[in-house]
């Protein structure tokens, strides 16, 4: 694939198209996304880290920052919590196949006084209402949101200019938070970032992907438990919010060339689909049955998880 077609595969929006354009012709261009330090990696957030794959392969250099202080921030844990979280969320991402990336740890970062001073600065820009709904996709108990969660935002806007790359790379819920970004740190001497977001997937029952509810797959899951949850999940007849096919296209066609459905020969043999469409088309169709459908999601997660299990265990 062609460096524009890598970075925006799988994406809902890039802010903006041009800038991204523009980006892709520069000999060294940079991207980074953050994350919260969460006891499991899941499905949920390898979309990102698939898609920061995407952009290593289309030639930019790639900084994860490991949030430790956001977390903390987020009413997450203690900071020593977080930060073996932190550490142990590395191991993952890097067993997922993000190994030449550059990882930093959000307090080596944030506690500078450079840094500390740039948030005061762009808090000074920003209202208490904007920095408020800038959180609600992100934040817990936002109805009552403590004041480090207002400074939440603002950091993170502080983490792209002092960090020194060109994009952001994030979920459709950190869009308030970015747009932010590219509003205000021009005023302070530092480039609007082009902004590149992934969809939220359902949880393997068609609701909201939730640790609680255990409709999600995460790295720590071994194959027993993979197989059972695929075999669990709701795959409608319909295309639109089937979570099986969303798991098949933003997971498992990334990172495989051709997939194969192994089926008995009494239902009508094995099928092989050389991309996504291909397969979405024969599901839409009717000609593979949800069962089949599940089985090979199956496999193929599994496959790719292997990998992961050995490297953190």
């Amino acid at each position: 694939m062609d460096p524009y077609s890598l970075a925006t595969r799988n994406t809902v929006e890039i802010v903006t198209d041009e800038e991204l354009r523009a980006l892709l012709q520069r000999p060294v261009r940079r991207v980074y996304a953050g994350y919260e330090p969460s006891g499991e990696i899941h499905l949920g957030h390898m979309v990102t880290v698939n898609k920061l794959i995407d952009l290593q392969q289309a030639g930019f250099e790639v900084t994860v920052l490991l949030a430790d202080l956001h977390a903390f921030l987020n009413h997450k844990g203690t900071l020593e919590e977080v930060r073996e979280t932190a550490e142990y969320n590395r191991r993952c991402f890097e067993a997922l196949g993000l190994k030449q990336a550059r990882y930093v740890m959000g307090t080596d970062l944030q506690l500078h006084p450079d840094y500390e001073l740039l948030v005061l600065q762009l808090s000074q820009e920003v209202t208490v209402n904007r920095a408020r709904r800038s959180m609600d996709e992100v934040g817990r108990n936002m109805d009552h949101p403590a004041v480090s969660q207002l400074v939440y935002p603002i950091m993170q806007m502080a983490d792209i200019a002092m960090l020194g790359v060109d994009a952001a790379v994030g979920g459709i819920d950190q869009r308030k938070i970015h747009m932010l970004a590219r509003e205000h740190l021009p005023g302070m001497g530092y480039p609007s970032p082009v902004c590149i977001h992934t969809p939220i997937l359902n949880g393997l029952d068609g609701k909201k992907m939730s640790s609680s509810a255990g409709n999600l797959i995460s790295v720590a899951d071994s194959e027993d438990d993979i197989r059972r949850k695929m075999k669990k999940a709701f795959c409608p007849p319909e295309i639109e919010e089937n979570p099986v096919l969303q798991v098949l296209q933003y997971h498992i066609v990334p990172r495989f060339e051709r997939l194969v459905m192994h089926r008995p020969a009494k239902f009508g043999g094995d099928l092989e689909f050389a991309s996504y469409a291909e397969l979405e088309a024969a599901y839409a169709a009717g000609a593979v049955h949800p069962l089949d459908l599940k089985g090979m999601t199956a496999d193929y997660l599994v496959e790719m998880l292997a990998g992961v299990h050995d490297a953190v265990a």
